[in-house]
């Protein structure tokens, strides 16, 4: 359940590192960690930001548990492919995503928001995890019943010392 990372957001990402490390391959997340639940299309610093990952050879997917005429209005402006619907933390998506990147597990990072989608699934599968703050407050229904639970594990996980990053 523990992120390999904890950063501000997906512009704090060392790609350089990454690359040390040898990963290959971004599964993301889309809703408030690449933009805004409420956002249609990508910022010109987001599109910036995508453009300069694929130039240094990365291959990027959404993987997202919206629906496709959310995750395909976003996702095909930008030429990058995507799974909706994943039913993320489950296996199922990370596995085809997998397969769509041409990548195994040890060259594959999964960036998210969320603690109980993004990085258990993520964790499940043995990919390292970013798990980046949340780009905006305003969250659906379930999202603010998984915020809580989030902050309870986060506090459980910091009192036992699993943490090793500071807590925003």
């Amino acid at each position: 359940m523990v992120p390999d990372q904890y950063l501000p957001s997906i512009y704090a990402i060392d790609f350089r590192e990454l690359r040390q490390r040898g990963i290959t391959s971004l599964i993301v997340d889309l809703d408030n960690t690449l933009v805004e639940a409420t956002r249609a299309d990508a910022t010109p610093r987001l599109i910036e930001w995508l453009d300069s990952i694929k130039q240094q050879g990365f291959r990027v997917m959404i993987v997202s548990n919206n629906n496709q005429t959310r995750v395909s209005k976003f996702a095909i402006p930008l030429q990058i492919p995507f799974i909706h619907a994943a039913r993320k933390p489950l296996n199922r998506a990370f596995k085809r995503a997998l397969k769509e990147l041409g990548s195994q597990k040890e060259e594959t990072v999964v960036v998210g928001d969320q603690l109980l989608t993004d990085v258990f699934g993520g964790n499940r599968m043995g990919f390292h995890t970013i798990l980046v703050v949340p780009v905006s407050k305003m969250e659906g229904f379930f999202t603010k019943i998984n915020r809580r639970l989030e902050r309870a594990i986060f506090h459980w996980m910091k009192k036992r010392g699993y943490l090793n990053w500071k807590e925003n």
